[in-house]
């Protein structure tokens, strides 16, 4: 007669923290940083089908790092919850707060309850009036929710270029100088001297506070390089 298996609650929780958070490691990083006219995202993305960074509302972006799949059915998921919140109240009813508690909750039921935790790592931005107003909020595969200023760094090194943001990061920074800093972050890991990462291989997308309602905008290649060379 074979004896049951037992594991610890405390060393399941540690086993599937570790698993989600090495999923989550090989992915590239994602930056987000405030500007003076709103909120830029940058990562990393050789794929110009498969982007980490989208449009949820109109004044609300979501960037992710992680299993595409996973994140993707997220998106999509934030997207639908919008809408029928906008549809059911009025588009101001639609928050980054809210967003970010729903998926919390879904990340965390998921992570105590199923097998496999979600091998994702979340932003929620949305940008305000004035940068005092934008909001920025960071997920983790277990639920847990931080509200954060000046910028965000998800996957990959993310201490090595959280470092390297808190060096170069000031308040009021135009476009240009927030997408250079972001990319010389994501240049920086490694134990090789920084690299150099080319516009085409770049995904970079803003929430543009001077737009009337629809505040995200992706940027082109050509708009990329124009940014990177100001910011020089």
């Amino acid at each position: 007669m074979s004896m049951p298996f037992y594991v610890s609650p405390e060393q399941l929780m540690k086993d599937r923290a570790d698993y989600a958070r090495k999923g989550i490691a090989r992915g590239r990083s994602v930056v987000v940083v405030g500007y003076d006219e709103g909120i830029a995202f940058a990562t990393e993305n050789p794929s110009a089908a498969l982007h980490k960074i989208s449009e949820i509302y109109d004044r609300i972006a979501f960037a992710a790092v992680g299993k595409y799949n996973e994140f993707e059915n997220l998106r999509v998921a934030g997207i639908r919850y919008a809408d029928l919140r906008g549809y059911s109240y009025d588009r101001s009813d639609v928050s980054a707060r809210a967003l970010a508690n729903a998926y919390a909750q879904t990340l965390g039921t998921v992570f105590t309850t199923e097998s496999k935790p979600l091998e994702v790592e979340l932003a929620v931005a949305e940008v305000g009036a004035t940068p005092d107003a934008d909001q920025i909020y960071r997920l983790s595969y277990d639920g847990s929710v931080s509200d954060e200023r000046r910028f965000v760094v998800m996957g990959g090194q993310a201490d090595q270029l959280t470092a390297r943001m808190e060096d170069g990061w000031r308040a009021g920074m135009d476009l240009g100088g927030a997408v250079s800093l972001a990319v010389a972050a994501l240049g920086s890991h490694g134990e090789d001297e920084p690299r150099r990462i080319e516009p085409g291989q770049l995904e970079v997308a803003v929430l543009d506070r001077t737009r009337p309602r629809r505040a995200f905008r992706r940027l082109r290649t050509d708009a990329v390089a124009d940014l990177l060379a100001a910011g020089a």
